[in-house]
């Protein structure tokens, strides 16, 4: 990815760390933890399931010291409350300290709650990083040919299961992976920091995620998910950080969460090439409220690049980007198949950006040579409104695809303040073709102006989705001797 550096990158340590204080002081809206008694034998917390069961990560050797692993106490523990899986569930409590561990495996009907204290430190020995298959929609890792290393947190055929803290905090250390992977080291893909996959009804809130290897959250094959309250911190300049990546995923919710990425804050994906047009599984059904995005050299929201399995029915609002690349962008490719549609965006504040929109019809990054030449993407129905961009480079660069074009493109009662040192044509389009209403600076050509009257042209589905029934309960913990 070529890097493009803002006029704020040299503030931009100093601004984030006041946003994050900000952030971090502030209340979360959504799913919220009652304050934790100081008697760590009980606490109250809100969650779509509550257990009958419960243990404390100490009760099975676990030592918070920072150095001692603790992948095996993890994995006696969770082991042992498996049991009560057809029995009203179970929670496991992960006291104040530093956990140090290498990846382990979670079960259904399970709670993994973490005191505001605590902090689990990925471990930096691959030994404790199992290699597993690379998933079937990709063919391979994405750093590297062949499988993976699977992540920190993972589970696979799961259901009723719940990720959740008082915004403790997950630490990936990622910086050794970083460097392998700069210095083409890697013999396996870098492992995420949370992956759940082929699973339903599935929570992940009230976390601070830091310094993943690589993407932080990672639902993929899955349904009814419910992501809320993450703080996901990585630097800038981090090889591929990205912070959530629903992928052949339905009925998916995002909400109140605040990203520093060194990648997309939001990646919307679904297989890649060849691969993902034969797993055939879309992500549809995905809300995305209340998001907060710090990435100057990626994306607020990407739609892709693997996007072979389709995309359909993105519905995002409220969001605030500040120093990012771009605000909206859909990455493809010939060879990729699949389609993007059905995207409704609207109530987005940017501030100092590159472009305000960005399509891109020729991303590459081909899996292998096996992709179908003939294979095109079709993207339509691409709706944008009621946005509002400061400080920006350039208003937007549309690029289909020659005798592919994206169309049904809307955009309306969009206003871009563009930087003083501004492109001087705000608009480039090509292989586009839809209609703008109250945009400014005007719209391209290819995107036939309907007037002034007529900015509420764009759509938004009033319709609530399935997961915005989902409801949460209080839920407590009382450490019980098994």
């Amino acid at each position: 990815m070529k890097l493009w550096k803002t006029p704020l990158t040299s503030q931009l340590s100093e601004m984030v760390m006041a946003i994050v204080v900000v952030v971090l002081l502030a209340t979360t809206k959504g799913v919220k933890s009652r304050k934790a008694r100081e008697d760590l034998d009980y606490f109250e917390y809100c969650a779509m399931s509550c257990r009958a069961h419960s243990a404390s990560l100490a009760e099975f050797g676990g030592v918070g010291d920072g150095s001692t692993s603790n992948t095996k106490a993890f994995q006696a523990a969770i082991n042992h409350l498996s049991q009560y899986q057809s029995d009203g569930g179970a929670q496991l409590f992960v006291p104040p300290g530093k956990w140090l561990t290498g990846s382990f495996n979670l079960t259904s009907h399970f709670t993994l709650y973490l005191h505001k204290d605590a902090v689990l430190l990925a471990s930096q020995e691959e030994s404790e990083w199992p290699v597993i298959e690379p998933l079937p929609s990709y063919g391979r890792g994405r750093d590297t040919e062949g499988g993976r290393f699977i992540s920190l947190i993972f589970g696979t055929n799961l259901t009723d299961v719940v990720i959740t803290g008082d915004n403790g905090t997950i630490d990936g250390q990622g910086e050794l992976w970083w460097q392998k992977f700069k210095k083409g080291e890697l013999k396996y893909t870098r492992p995420y920091l949370i992956e759940i996959m082929y699973s339903e009804n599935i929570q992940i809130s009230n976390l601070t995620l830091i310094n993943s290897p690589s993407w932080n959250v990672h639902p993929v094959y899955s349904s009814n998910v419910l992501v809320q309250g993450i703080t996901i911190l990585a630097p800038v300049t981090s090889p591929n950080t990205d912070g959530i990546n629903p992928d052949s995923c339905t009925n998916t919710k995002i909400e109140d969460c605040y990203i520093v990425s060194g990648d997309d804050c939001i990646a919307v994906k679904s297989g890649w090439d060849q691969y993902g047009i034969a797993f055939g599984m879309p992500t549809k059904q995905l809300v995305i409220r209340r998001l907060t995005c710090i990435s100057p050299f990626s994306a607020v929201i990407a739609l892709g690049s693997e996007m072979s399995g389709g995309i359909q029915d993105v519905r995002a609002e409220d969001i605030l980007a500040i120093d990012s690349e771009s605000g909206v962008r859909i990455k493809t490719a010939v060879g990729r198949g699949g389609f993007v549609k059905d995207i409704y965006v609207r109530g987005v504040t940017m501030k100092t950006m590159k472009w305000a929109f960005w399509m891109t019809g020729n991303y590459g990054s081909h899996a292998d040579n096996g992709y179908d030449p003939n294979a095109l993407p079709v993207i339509q129905n691409i709706n944008y409104h009621d946005m509002v961009a400061e400080n920006v480079t350039m208003a937007a660069k549309l690029e289909g695809i020659p005798g592919d074009p994206f169309t049904g493109i809307c955009i309306s009662n969009v206003t871009i303040t563009l930087a003083k040192k501004a492109k001087k044509l705000p608009w480039n389009c090509t292989d586009v073709a839809g209609i703008s209403s109250g945009v400014v600076p005007q719209a391209c050509g290819l995107l036939v102006d309907q007037g002034p009257s007529n900015v509420a042209a764009c759509n938004f589905p009033e319709e609530s989705l399935p997961i915005d029934n989902v409801q949460v309960q209080v839920c407590s913990y009382r450490r019980k001797h098994l």
